[in-house]
């Protein structure tokens, strides 16, 4: 097993990696709207996802790999009335590429943002 971590993405916010990498497989902690800094993006659905997607590939990148190599993401959501923005959003950072997926409604997140993902990857 290893660790990922980088200073690209935000730090965790608790006992746990940003990521592991396990027999070339990247397995990330959830990613929530914070920047790199810490910051919390306290904007809508839109601007909380593309956050969340920006954290990721950060992590995916340190792990030696990218969102066209993900295999799974789990989707926590806050809100399920704002699922049509929040998969717009995620439709364009994928593109072509469509990953298998659950998405979850959930009564609280962390920092009361509105979305959190993680993701499972090959790693080159």
């Amino acid at each position: 097993m290893k660790a990922v971590s980088t200073t690209k993405a935000p730090a965790a916010i608790g006992p746990y990696a940003q990521g592991m990498i396990v027999n070339n497989m990247f397995y990330s902690s959830g990613q929530i709207p914070l920047t790199a800094s810490g910051e919390l993006v306290d904007g809508d659905i839109v601007e909380q996802t593309n956050q969340v997607f920006e954290n990721l590939k950060a992590v995916l990148a340190a792990a030696g790999s990218s969102l066209n190599q993900v295999v799974k993401t789990t989707v926590f959501i806050k809100d399920m009335d704002e699922f049509v923005a929040l998969n717009e959003v995620y439709a364009s950072h994928f593109g072509e590429h469509k990953p298998a997926r659950s998405t979850v409604e959930v009564a609280r997140l962390p920092k009361d943002v509105k979305v959190e993902i993680e993701v499972i990857a090959l790693v080159k």
